[in-house]
């Protein structure tokens, strides 16, 4: 991506972008003591090159050396080097004047153990054409320039460090809470969307409802040319945001508080309205208004504000936006209506292309040579995160937060982040659109199986090949080590379904089509006009 920003912060995200293909960093702790009256310590988080260097992975295991900082030289020559020597030492130096391996083999030279050096701005992890340094051996890390500081206004002069990189778990829990997440919310949204097709059938019956419900799918429905122009609105904002992100992003996070609010109230109160408790009213402007739904109005305004005022407290935020994005897409699967299969078609194919250009061929196309999905998933500002797709492994920096679009759901490491606290914290994310586009498919399903009595066939089985499609992605995602957009594998897998389901059951033409429910505005349903509940029959039986 290309946004409108700072030159400086430009050159960091393309550097960064270039070190990560040389080199695979990884993250360690450094544990830092302080020698005073009273013994303390604290952690930071450092990078290193694992293939250059060795790191214990417990603090016992770890080798002690004394902190030199020496970030007020360059040590570029051995004359660099102070006259007490730096031997034994963990030496600190600042990024620059000459190439960092030049400056460990200096360090080598006068018997240092590590080379620590500090940045101002992010984390670079070590890397560079190591051959020409063959002879370096020493322990080569990164960390920031701010912590070099608060260690020593923390701990003194006279500190003490063990460096060592934890282990990772061996089983990503986070893959399993975001397919339960998916599969759960696209389920329950194409289930919630049946029943009110259903109850949209059985008003039928009267003249009255039978016109309101006309008016309200007008609204509602998706058709063929709606669906292209929804897609044309979705490459357009994408690519406003590209280059006015840090304005523009501020647009989203308002729409997104204002529609998950409502959502989120949408949701609850469905489900207040089933327990009868609570229904006391109060009479206003001559509208009477349950006291209940008075309070629900409340919390659901109250929860967005909590999160728009801590959305980048990645400890705990996450958990607020992903009730919220749930709500989000509940909201929009059970709403929105597709009214055929044609334009489920239409909308899941050309959102497939859309995902795969903005993924694989837009880094063809900027400058950066970062795909625009990439950095817009990710934030364009000072951008440390290892993202690839919409099924993303992500590293929120706590040093350097900025502003990043609401439009996902994400779950951290927390069995990582509990023994790297100083470090940042992994998080497994999927986008909205993941859920919500093959939702309005099983949705559609959902509402043929009411208007067919189906028995549920087509819902069962696109919501089988959902999950089938979510297990295909997370298998791709840990074998390549990279991630995937997951519409690459959701849409064939659902649409390919649904597909063999009609034709086995010999009903593709109408699955096509849509089912005859819109047959009140057919010339042979004013035949029916006089009896209105045979009509409606003849409507539920099609």
């Amino acid at each position: 991506m290309g946004p409108q920003r700072p030159p400086p912060s430009a050159a960091v995200a393309l550097l960064w972008g270039f070190l990560l293909r040389l080199t695979a960093a990884q993250e360690a702790i450094l544990h830092a003591s302080g020698n005073g009256t009273t013994l303390r310590s604290k952690d930071y988080c450092m990078f290193y090159n694992p293939h250059w260097t060795t790191l214990s992975s417990t603090l016992e295991n770890a080798t002690s050396s004394s902190l030199m900082n020496l970030t007020s030289i360059p040590l570029c020559n051995v004359s660099d080097i102070p006259p007490d020597g730096i031997k034994n030492k963990a030496v600190v130096v600042q990024w620059g004047s000459c190439h960092f391996l030049e400056k460990a083999r200096v360090a080598q030279r006068g018997g240092a153990e590590a080379l620590l050096v500090a940045n101002n701005s992010v984390l670079f992890p070590p890397s560079g054409n190591k051959s020409e340094f063959y002879d370096v051996e020493i322990l080569i890390a990164f960390i920031t320039h701010k912590d070099v500081k608060d260690m020593k206004q923390t701990l003194g002069d006279n500190i003490t460090v063990k460096m060592y990189s934890p282990s990772w778990p061996n089983f990503d829990y986070t893959m399993v809470v975001i397919f339960a997440i998916a599969v759960f919310t696209v389920a329950l949204g194409g289930y919630w969307s049946g029943l009110i097709e259903l109850e949209n059938m059985k008003a039928m019956t009267n003249t009255e409802d039978r016109e309101m419900r006309r008016k309200k799918e007008e609204y509602l429905t998706f058709s063929p040319p709606t669906v292209v122009l929804f897609v044309v609105m979705c490459c357009v904002i994408m690519v406003l945001l590209y280059f006015f992100y840090k304005w523009l992003v501020y647009v989203m996070i308002a729409i997104f508080c204002i529609a998950s609010t409502m959502s989120l109230y949408n949701c609850l109160v469905a489900l207040i309205s089933t327990i009868p408790y609570g229904q006391c009213a109060i009479v206003c402007c001559g509208k009477s208004i349950e006291v209940r739904r008075i309070f629900l109005s409340g919390l659901c305004i109250a929860v967005t504000a909590v999160w728009a005022m801590f959305r980048n407290e990645d400890r705990w935020a996450w958990i607020l936006q992903d009730i919220l994005g749930i709500a989000f897409c509940l909201n929009l699967i059970k709403t929105l209506k597709l009214p055929n299969f044609k334009s489920c078609v239409i909308l899941l194919g050309l959102l497939l292309l859309y995902d795969v250009f903005f993924v694989f061929i837009t880094p063809y196309i900027t400058k950066n040579g970062e795909s625009i999905m990439i950095e817009l998933a990710a934030g364009p500002f000072g951008n440390n995160e290892k993202n690839d797709g919409n099924l993303v492994e992500a590293t929120a920096q706590p040093s350097a937060p900025h502003e990043k679009l609401p439009v996902v759901l994400k779950v951290p490491k927390l069995a990582y982040f509990s023994v790297m606290s100083a470090c940042v914290m992994p998080v497994s994310i999927l986008g909205f659109g993941d859920i919500i586009v093959p939702g309005l498919l099983i949705a559609y399903c959902r509402r043929f199986d009411e208007q067919t009595g189906s028995s549920y066939i087509y819902y069962v089985s696109s919501t089988i090949a959902y999950a089938v499609g979510m297990i295909l992605t997370f298998v791709v995602l840990v074998l390549m080590k990279k991630g995937q957009p997951a519409l690459l594998y959701l849409v064939p897998c659902t649409l390919i379904t649904a597909s063999v389901v009609a034709w086995r059951r010999k009903e593709m033409k109408k699955f096509w089509k849509g089912s005859s429910y819109q047959m009140m505005d057919q010339p042979d349903y004013a035949t029916n006009e006089e009896n209105p509940v045979n009509a409606g029959e003849q409507i539920i039986q099609q």
